[in-house]
């Protein structure tokens, strides 16, 4: 009974609500202006930069200097 009547009020619903007038729509006018765009770019040329590396991952040098093995980390066989 009760999704009977929950079903009955949502069509209802519905049905109230596809029914309100919405063809009331305000038109505006609107004004079409011209964009005009300037840019003025200096390149100056430094011959005297130096090339940086750039890392994929966060302290990647550190973590490669300290991960070494030595000859005596391998494991024995017994």
């Amino acid at each position: 009974m009760k999704t009977i009547f929950t079903i009955i009020a949502i069509t209802f619903f519905g049905t109230m609500a596809s029914a309100q007038d919405f063809s009331k729509e305000a038109k505006v006018e609107t004004i079409a202006m011209g964009v005009e765009l300037k840019v003025e770019i200096n390149h100056t040329v430094r011959k005297d930069r130096k090339t940086a590396r750039l890392y994929k991952f966060k302290n990647s040098r550190i973590k490669k200097e300290l991960s070494f093995k030595t000859k005596k980390d391998r494991a024995k066989l017994a």
